[in-house]
């Protein structure tokens, strides 16, 4: 899974006097560009920088016209001759908003002071990267792209350029590198007498960079790559960050320029605030619950709350639908509040849409489904979808998206999509794309069919098929992403002829999704991804035990697998006995980790117990809490201002239930 090639790089550059020994133009250490070019201690601020913290972590930002703010001379690295080196690699934490269209900034440049003529620049643009540089004695300036880069999307990315001779290898966050070879070598006698580094800008007036920078380092004669990778957290990778920059309290006398200071993060107080695109990383503090939570665009999610703890669970509220009920999904809907939607067996009145009111969901929608057994929530440039997953084998077999009209305020029919017995859907960003995968179960008595992967078009505004994967009676999809990998995996139920087959995870390379586990299951219904502490979980619900010969078995093993980062696989943490599981659903309450299982069927009775099991370190997880469940089919986890709970759904009865997590 990771693929770490260190490069092998000598670094011979010119001298001025052939007869005396070798020496480089520089010291073959980290040169921090961005430490150089801030003012040293004793000195005065520059006007045009500020210091901003964001996520956690502080960069600059340059404000106002380009001056000489951020500069130096380049004879004060290049002490020994004046070339640059011919071999290096740039090492670059950049926060960058949205870029537009044909907007190019750079990050540090290297300008002739009497010419204004560019020798080298890294620069930025839409989805690239660019290293532009103009070689002694040809006429013309070369420009090195790199694509599909994307680090204009708001986040903290560590970037990593390694060039040697006519290679450059370019490494982001620790992910795959990308290597391009060049026409010619780069530069062996690149001069830079009389010029000057520009940081964060293309000379003194162009190419301002309008985001956070946090680290730019020159490592002379060798890849920074293995130095900084892996690490456990590769957008924020370091090699060298100046001082005033580090997350270290600020002393009141310490020597050095005072920069201005901001931080991106408002705090509200009092009952619970809109959230929305615009609240976008802000914190709320419920001071009735001593709940911290930050917005995520859509909802609150808690960030810190005073030792809550689950003391017990209470019956909280009977749901009857207007049929049985296959899965629910929790979600919220900017400035009108927590909605639930149901897939219920039932095409007439279909499925049932809920908005929590008073304390409680109330019937709010309905939407006309052919069998519904899963319904899936997501959103894209702020606009509301769900997609259903139709089971119903009608001819045309399809599956509906619908979109939150704002007007209306009800959710209308958007896209249609061929499936063949549809049972989930996974939505899921890779960069700034937007995937929609579809568990398809079976096409008549055939179960080795094909699920399909569609991609978000941005120009039509629909989803097109984007590839397909081979599955056996797929029953569920869970995407999830470890570091900068990005993973899906499926649970295969049934072959034709036995449950007990393999489901398989698969790892994003090359913009599509290949193959990296087979893990053997037994009609396995459900994956559930999680991390604890650092370490990467899988959790599969297996249903039953089905061959050709023999009864079949539904008291069997459900098993939580764990990444192991040595063997880069996943290997086998704990089995959990379980009746008919179809569900896992992670949670958690205050530092307390949960999981609950959806047992469904023993081979006798619909009526049994669902247990919730917390996560207890070598333990693994434990069983505490016993919830009587009937036809158990889907579990969901959601937190209002009135608590936090646990709605399941009922497969062979129209009742389903809403627990109330007690806590203290």
């Amino acid at each position: 899974m990771l693929a770490w090639r260190p490069l092998l790089l000598t670094w011979m550059l010119l001298t001025t006097s052939s007869s005396s020994s070798w020496r480089p133009c520089t010291d073959l250490l980290p040169l921090d560009l961005l430490a150089r070019a801030l003012p040293r201690p004793g000195e005065a601020p520059a006007t045009q920088v500020q210091m901003v913290q964001s996520k956690g972590s502080r960069g600059v930002r340059l404000t106002g016209a380009m001056a000489t703010a951020l500069s130096f001379p380049a004879s004060q690295i290049f002490t020994h001759c004046d070339y640059f080196p011919a071999e290096f690699s740039l090492v670059v934490t950049v926060k960058i908003p949205r870029l537009r269209e044909k907007t190019n900034e750079y990050i540090f440049s290297v300008v002739q002071e009497r010419s204004d003529s560019l020798l080298l620049g890294l620069r930025v643009s839409e989805n690239r990267l660019h290293l532009l540089t103009t070689p002694p004695g040809v006429g013309g300036r070369s420009r090195l792209s790199f694509k599909d880069v994307v680090l204009d999307d708001n986040r903290w990315h560590t970037v990593m350029l390694a060039i040697t001779g006519r290679y450059a290898t370019l490494t982001v966050d620790c992910g795959l590198p990308l290597e391009l070879k060049q026409v010619q070598s780069f530069p062996s006698a690149l001069s830079t007498t009389g010029s000057r580094f520009f940081v964060g800008s293309r000379g003194r007036w162009r190419g301002r960079f309008s985001g956070l920078l946090r680290q730019l380092v020159l490592l002379p004669g060798s890849d920074a790559t293995p130095r900084l990778c892996p690490a456990s957290d590769p957008g924020l990778s370091q090699l060298s960050v100046p001082r005033i920059l580090m997350s270290i309290p600020l002393q009141l006398d310490q020597q050095g320029p005072v920069y201005p200071y901001e931080a991106e993060t408002r705090v509200t107080l009092g009952s619970r605030p809109p959230c929305s695109g615009p609240e976008l990383g802000q914190l709320w503090f419920n001071t009735q619950r001593r709940v911290l939570s930050i917005c995520d665009g859509l909802a609150w999610r808690t960030l810190l709350q005073s030792g809550e703890r689950l003391d017990y669970v209470e019956d909280y509220q009977d749901l009857y639908t207007r049929s049985e009920t296959f899965d629910v999904e929790v979600f919220s809907v900017p400035s009108e509040g927590l909605f639930m939607a149901t897939a219920n067996r039932d095409s007439r009145p279909g499925s049932g849409i809920y908005r929590w009111r008073d304390g409680s969901f109330q019937l709010y929608q309905n939407i006309s489904t052919q069998e519904a057994r899963a319904w899936k929530h997501f959103t894209i440039d702020e606009q509301i979808f769900l997609v259903v997953a139709n089971f119903r084998e009608v001819e045309p077999e399809l599956s509906v998206i619908y979109q939150w009209n704002r007007r209306r305020r009800r959710f209308v029919r958007y896209q249609t999509l061929e499936t063949h017995a549809a049972l989930d859907w996974e939505f899921f960003h890779i960069h700034n794309h937007s995937f929609l995968v579809v568990a398809n179960h079976r096409q008549d008595s055939n179960h080795n069919i094909h699920s399909v992967i569609y991609r978000w078009n941005p120009d039509t505004k629909l989803f097109e098929v984007n590839q397909t994967v081979s599955t056996s009676g797929a029953y569920d999809w869970e995407f999830f992403s470890v570091g900068s990998f990005h993973f899906l995996v499926v649970a295969n139920t049934f072959d034709g002829r036995t449950t007990s087959i393999s489901s398989s995870v698969y790892v994003w390379l090359d913009s599509c999704f290949q193959t990296f586990q087979n893990i053997p299951t037994v009609g396995a219904t459900d994956w559930e991804a999680f991390q604890i502490d650092g370490r990467f979980f899988l959790a599969v619900a297996n249903s039953q035990k089905v061959s050709e010969r023999g009864p079949s078995l539904y008291s069997i093993n459900s098993t939580v697998y764990e990444l192991n980062t040595l063997t880069q696989t996943f290997i086998r943490f704990q089995d959990i006995l379980t009746h008919s599981a179809v569900d896992w659903e992670f949670f958690t309450i205050g530092d307390e980790k949960f999981l609950v299982v959806a047992n469904s069927h023993d081979g006798t009775s619909y009526s049994l117990n669902s247990i919730v099991y917390r996560w207890q370190g070598y333990e693994g997880f434990v069983p505490v809490h016993i919830l009587p469940t009937f036809g158990c089919r889907d579990w969901e986890h959601f937190r209002t201002d009135q608590g936090s709970f646990l709605v399941y759904s009922s497969a062979t009865s129209r009742l389903s239930k809403i627990f109330r997590l007690r806590t203290y």
